[in-house]
């Protein structure tokens, strides 16, 4: 399901590669009530190609004060990336986040102790980023064929005119030295006017992936929620627009409410696309904790056309799984996928994924909290078969009723009275779902701010 790690695990940027017969993700490291991007070191995660479900803890790999730059552990580091060498051996690239080189780090295996490699530079030994005339460098994405590796970066500030767009820059097989200097192929925002790129033009997260003959560049757009795709013949250049593949507020989806509404708490967007097993996957992350410093890792099914393009996807409940979750059992509330409130004026303090703990190591699960009248909590999809009977645990504050739905605005099914509790406690009533697959909607009636840890179905 989503977040397809433990709930309590906070790995956004997540660029997915396999290694042998298993999917790595290597992403940066938020933790619960973040008060900063990328607080803490890198960690990976790892699953067995065959099951998406069976995600391995593979430890820390690479701590924060290694480069030479930051011993003294002061500053974060930004979204990395991962590539097997011609050598062998695994380079990690990085930035950190008061600095404007490109770090890299190498370990012999995809999740072992990394080691500090050295800075990419010129030929003459000038660091990418302080050349004159270089941009500062930016969530760097790696892509190696054969002996030549094709590094990605940029940073398109909005309205800052200095900053032209996502860059590509050719590397040795040293993986340090640069062959060709960076040529620019996506536009920022401020140089787009007239291209295909006009509207979805690139703020930060490049990606490269190959598809056949043809080279997909994944990227967060200006609007930030949203991952979009070119594709080009070459890796340096001719990349033309394709579209959205997923937006971690689902922007643009207009299935089941208006393309331009939001119906998650928005936020920056940093992810790529793999095939595993035959099937095509978007990573993207979403936001918690009232923050944009707290971000969970998530998976959704895409599907790549003959003609090579790519619809955009839902947000779900669902995730990996490629086909609706049973509604028999429990689910855990964090699994939900859209949550707003259309109150006038809105509440003060919007509902959020959040937990118990303070940090990075607090290993409790996730609930919703700050619940308020009017609040629309959704899960996606499920196989609905005789169910006349939905229970939910909540605790904290709070006198009122869940009504519950198929839709944000379809009939009401029935509702589930609720009061006040100090520890989680269970309220059900007898509701009949239809049978055949649903989306299943809570929306609150009431006063207090209860929160919400599961519900089932039976």
């Amino acid at each position: 399901m989503n977040p397809y790690l433990p709930s309590w695990e906070y790995v956004p940027d997540g660029e997915p590669h396999i290694f042998g017969e298993r999917v790595y993700v290597f992403g940066s490291h938020d933790r619960a009530h973040g008060f900063v991007f990328c607080s803490e070191d890198y960690v990976c995660w790892s699953a067995p190609v065959e099951d998406l479900s069976d995600w391995r803890y593979e430890g820390v790999i690479y701590k924060k004060n290694s480069d030479p730059l930051n011993k003294r552990g002061h500053m974060v580091m930004y979204a990395p990336d991962v590539t097997l060498g011609s050598d062998g051996r695994f380079y990690l690239y990085y930035v950190l986040d008061k600095a404007n080189v490109v770090s890299v780090a190498v370990c012999d295996t995809p999740a072992g102790e990394y080691q500090f490699y050295g800075y990419v530079h010129y030929a003459n030994g000038t660091r990418l980023g302080e050349k004159d005339g270089d941009e500062p460098q930016f969530d760097p994405a790696v892509f190696t064929q054969g002996d030549t590796t094709y590094l990605y970066t940029g940073l398109g500030v909005i309205g800052d005119a200095s900053r032209r767009g996502a860059m590509a820059t050719v590397l040795a097989a040293d993986m340090l030295t640069i062959v060709d200097a960076p040529v620019y192929i996506v536009p920022s925002g401020v140089c787009g006017e007239g291209t295909s790129f006009e509207g979805h033009e690139f703020f930060e997260a490049p990606s490269l992936r190959k598809i056949g003959d043809m080279y997909y560049f994944v990227y967060s757009s200006i609007h930030m929620t949203e991952l979009c795709y070119a594709t080009s013949s070459h890796p340096t250049r001719d990349f033309v627009y394709g579209g959205v593949l997923v937006s971690n507020c689902d922007l643009g989806i207009s299935t089941y409410k208006p393309a331009d509404k939001r119906t998650y708490p928005y936020g920056n967007n940093h992810g790529s696309i793999i095939e595993i097993c035959g099937q095509w996957y978007v990573f993207y992350h979403r936001m918690t904790n009232d923050t944009w410093f707290s971000r969970q890792g998530c998976i959704e099914l895409i599907e790549i056309a003959q003609d090579g393009t790519i619809k955009q996807v839902e947000m779900t409940s669902q995730g990996a799984n490629g086909k609706p979750l049973s509604a028999r059992g429990k689910y855990p509330a964090y699994t939900v996928c859209n949550l707003w409130n259309d109150s006038t004026p809105p509440p003060t303090k919007p509902a959020k994924v959040t937990q118990d703990g303070l940090g990075d190591g607090d290993e409790t699960d996730c609930f919703i909290a700050e619940i308020t009248d009017g609040t629309i909590l959704g899960f996606k999809y499920f196989n609905c078969q005789d169910i006349k009977k939905i229970t939910i645990t909540t605790r904290a504050y709070g006198r009122g009723n869940f009504e519950v739905r198929t839709s944000p605005n379809g009939d009401i099914l029935g509702t589930i009275p609720i009061v006040s509790a100090n520890i989680w406690t269970e309220f059900s009533a007898d509701i009949t779902i239809p049978n055949g697959v649903h989306s299943l909607y809570f929306t609150y009636k009431g006063g207090g701010t209860p929160s919400l840890l599961a519900f089932e179905m039976g």
